[in-house]
């Protein structure tokens, strides 16, 4: 059986809009890619609310993508892939963020992955960095986002750049997931079954 890490935020956790309940295990878009994948995988599940790639968030505790990155690897290793998307949080504008500066923090992510034992026979495990895609419209979160759509427009092309620098594995969520815009941060259930459908196909590709 290979293990697949799933490392994001709300839209990975499930997050669903407008009324900020979760979507059921089989709707969202780990729980699809786990019944695309089959038996011969373990698709595991590690989406936060709030997470940003390295950041601490003064109005959220724990919300540091880093700082539980390595207690996660050590908690479900041997990992086979990790699977690394995160990156809207970044956008809010406490942050005050210029787009490399959170495509850089998702590379520190990468390296530690790549620098762990986390992988079978204490190997690194692989990378998949996944560029979430932009924003919708922005409604109750506007003043939270401001300014954030335009950036969220450039984070497929950081990070591949990202990703061809550090050696991983990438792909764009952009390129078959658009934002619902009855919030501009989160997806609808039909987003979620196609990027785990899509997604599915991507890492049979990988080999």
């Amino acid at each position: 059986m290979r293990s697949i890490l799933c490392y994001g935020d709300s839209n990975t956790w499930g997050y669903r809009p407008p009324d900020g309940g979760r979507y059921r295990r089989e709707q969202r878009w780990t729980g699809v890619l786990q019944t695309e994948l089959g038996p011969e995988y373990l698709v595991i599940e590690e989406g936060l609310n709030g997470r940003t790639t390295v950041w601490d968030d003064p109005l959220g505790e724990c919300r540091n993508g880093r700082a539980y990155l390595p207690l996660c690897l050590e908690t479900h290793h041997p990992l086979d892939l990790v699977l690394l998307m995160l990156g809207t949080n970044d956008l809010k504008l406490r942050f005050h963020l210029p787009v490399r500066d959170i495509a850089a923090g998702a590379g520190v992510l990468v390296k530690l992955v790549q620098q762990s034992s986390a992988g079978p026979a204490g190997a690194a495990p692989a990378v998949l960095l996944i560029a979430p895609p932009p924003l919708g419209k922005l409604t109750a979160a506007a003043e939270t986002f401001q300014g954030g759509f335009e950036k969220s427009l450039r984070l497929a092309e950081c990070y591949r750049e990202v990703a061809g620098e550090l050696g991983c594995f990438f792909r764009d969520a952009g390129a078959v997931v658009t934002t619902s815009d009855r919030d501009g941060i989160h997806w609808e259930a039909g987003e979620h079954q196609q990027f785990g459908r899509w997604l599915a196909r991507e890492i049979a590709a990988l080999g």
